[in-house]
C-alpha cells in the first residue's frame, strides 16, 4: 500500500508565488538572493513525521512555480537553482529553462545569480575558543563586494548558530581589525579559503543534524544563502580531528595537575582527584578534545549546565569542585599561555558563581532518594539518567519469597530480566523480550526523543503502563530503524 505523502495546502505556495513577485523589483543579484533564501528558510528547521520536509515543501514549491508559468515564478526558479538543496536545484533549472523557452521574461539580474568569486577570508576569535566569527567576502566578476559573516560556536558544540550579511565591506574588515588592535582576548587573521569552507561545513552539518538547535531567530533566513556561498569556496582543506585522549592519557593529566603548585591548597585530595577527573572528561568528551581550554563560558556551562545535568557528585565533590576547577583554571591557563586579562576574568567568573552552582546542583538524595538506590540506577554517575532509569525499572527493592530485588543490578541483561518478569509475572517470554529491547532504550536514552515523548505523555495524564506498551508496539513496527523510530515517536506526540 502507497502511504499518502502530506502536503501544504495549494495556498500556501500560491502566497509564496506572490511574496516572490518581490523578486522583478531588485536589481541586484546579492538582493535577489536574499530573497529567495528568506523563501526557502520559512520551512527551515521543522521536521515531518514520516517525509522529508525539504521534498514536501521545497520540491512541491517548484513544481507549482512551474506551473504558474510568471516572470514572478521565473524569478524564484533561478534563485533556487542557485541556492536550493541539489534535488531542488536540479529540479527549478529545468523548469526554468522550460520557461524562458516559452518565452516567460527573466528579470535582469537572472545572468548573474550565483557567479560569485570568493575574495579574502578571515576569522574573528576570542583567545579562549569559545566563538569564531568566520567572514568571507566574494564579487560578482569585481562587482557588488560584499561580505558573509557565520558565527561558529565552540560552547555550543561547534555548531552555526548565526549569520548574516553585509555590503559594507571595508567598513567590517576595519572594525575586526581594530577590535583585535585594541582588546587582548580577541584576534582576527586571514585564512585559507579552503580552511574556511572545511570549518564551516563541519560546524553547519552539526546545525543541520540537531532537531531543535539553538540558533538566532533570523538564521533560517539566511540557511540556504551559508550554503551557496559555502560551497563556493575551494575545496581542499583538510579537517583537523579532534585530539584523542586515552584513559592513561587522562589518569597523567590528572596526576601532574595533582602535584603541581596550584593544586597544593586543595585540602580534600580524594574528592579534589574525582572532581578533576570530572573536569578533564569534560573537556575531553564534550568540548572536542579540549581539556587545557578554559573560559569563562565554559566554566559557567560546565558548573550550572553539565554537572548538575549529567553527573552524580558526592557531597564531598560538591564542595570540592568550585575551588579545584579554579584551581585547575590556574594550572591549564600556564600550558596554553592564555593572557593574564582572560585568566582573571574565567577565575572571577568561577567565583562569581559558585553559590548558583551550590544551588542549581540537586543532589537527589536531598530528595529522600536512598543513595544505594540511586548508585545501581546511575553506575556511570549520569545524573541526567535517572528519571528515565526509575521509569524503566521501578521495582528495585523489596521482593518476594523467590526473589531479593535488592540484590538485582538494573545494569546486566540477566537481572534485567528478572526485573521485568517480577513486574510481569503474567507475561509470556516474547513479552518480557520487547519490555527489555525498550528498557535498555531507556537506560540507554537511545534516542533521546524517547523520554521526552514519555515525559509529554506523563503530563498528559498517560499512565506508565500504557506509555510503555504504546512504545512496544512502534518498537515491534519499525524494528531497529533510528530514522523511522524518531518519526513514529514524533507522530505519537502529535496524536495526543
Amino acid at each position: 500500500m502507497t502511504r499518502q505523502r502530506t502536503q501544504p495546502p495549494d495556498a500556501v505556495f500560491l502566497e509564496m508565488l506572490r511574496a516572490a513577485r518581490e523578486l522583478l523589483a531588485v536589481r541586484s543579484p546579492l538582493d535577489a538572493e536574499l530573497i529567495v533564501s528568506e523563501m526557502l528558510g520559512t520551512w527551515w528547521g521543522k521536521r515531518l513525521v514520516h517525509d522529508d520536509v525539504e521534498e514536501v515543501v521545497g520540491e512541491a514549491l517548484v513544481e507549482h512555480a512551474a506551473k504558474a508559468r510568471t516572470p514572478a515564478a521565473l524569478a524564484l526558479l533561478t534563485g533556487i537553482a542557485y541556492l536550493g538543496t541539489p534535488r531542488q536545484a536540479a529540479k527549478a533549472e529545468q523548469a526554468a529553462l522550460t520557461l524562458m523557452e516559452a518565452g516567460v521574461a527573466r528579470p535582469g539580474w537572472a545572468g548573474r545569480v550565483g557567479v560569485v568569486v570568493p575574495d579574502q577570508c578571515f576569522v574573528s576569535r576570542d583567545v579562549y575558543g569559545d566563538q569564531d566569527s568566520v567572514v568571507c567576502t566574494y564579487t560578482y566578476a569585481g562587482e557588488e563586494h560584499h561580505a558573509l559573516v557565520v558565527v561558529v560556536d565552540h560552547n555550543e558544540r561547534g555548531m552555526v548558530v548565526d549569520a548574516w550579511v553585509s555590503s559594507q565591506v571595508d567598513k567590517l574588515l576595519g572594525y575586526c581589525r581594530k577590535e583585535a588592535e585594541d582588546n587582548p582576548l580577541m584576534c582576527f587573521e586571514p585564512i585559507p579559503g579552503s580552511r574556511a569552507r572545511v570549518l564551516l561545513e563541519k560546524a553547519l552539518a552539526i546545525t543541520d543534524e540537531i532537531e531543535d538547535p539553538p540558533v538566532k531567530d533570523t538564521f533560517g533566513s539566511y540557511h540556504a544563502f551559508v550554503r551557496a556561498r559555502m560551497r563556493a569556496l575551494p575545496p581542499g582543506g583538510r579537517r583537523t580531528p579532534p585530539t584523542a585522549y586515552s584513559h592513561d592519557r587522562r589518569a597523567t593529566m590528572a596526576a601532574q595537575f595533582l602535584a603541581s603548585d596550584e593544586a597544593e591548597g586543595l585540602s580534600d585530595r580524594s574528592a579534589a582527584s574525582r572532581c578533576v577527573d570530572r573536569i578533564i572528561d569534560y573537556g575531553c568528551d564534550y568540548d572536542f578534545g579540549r581539556p587545557l581550554r578554559v573560559s569563562p563560558v565554559k566554566c559557567e556551562t560546565f558548573l550550572l549546565h553539565h554537572l548538575p545535568r549529567k553527573v552524580m557528585l558526592s557531597p564531598g565533590e560538591q564542595d570540592a569542585m568550585p575551588h579545584v576547577l579554579a584551581a585547575w583554571v590556574r594550572w591549564a591557563s600556564k600550558r596554553t599561555r592564555l593572557h593574564e586579562e582572560g585568566v582573571r576574568q574565567t577565575l572571577d567568573k568561577v567565583w562569581d558563581i559558585t553559590g548558583k552552582f551550590a544551588e542549581a546542583y540537586r543532589d537527589p538524595t536531598t530528595f529522600g532518594l536512598d543513595r544505594e538506590l540511586v548508585e545501581r540506577l546511575l553506575p556511570d554517575g549520569d545524573l541526567e539518567a535517572l528519571a528515565r532509569r526509575a521509569f524503566a525499572f521501578p521495582f528495585l527493592t523489596a521482593g518476594n519469597a523467590d526473589i531479593d530485588l535488592t540484590r538485582l543490578d538494573p545494569a546486566d541483561d540477566h537481572d534485567r530480566r528478572k526485573l521485568l518478569k517480577f513486574e510481569h509475572p503474567d507475561h509470556d517470554h516474547e513479552h518480557i523480550e520487547t519490555h527489555l529491547r525498550l528498557a535498555k532504550r531507556l537506560w540507554n536514552g537511545d534516542p533521546p526523543q524517547l523520554w521526552t515523548i514519555a515525559e509529554y505523555l506523563l503530563d498528559k495524564g498517560h499512565d506508565r503502563h500504557d506509555i510503555l506498551h504504546r512504545f512496544m508496539v512502534i518498537l515491534d513496527e519499525v524494528g531497529d530503524d533510528p530514522r523511522a523510530l524518531r518519526a513514529a515517536l514524533r507522530g505519537l506526540r502529535d496524536e495526543v
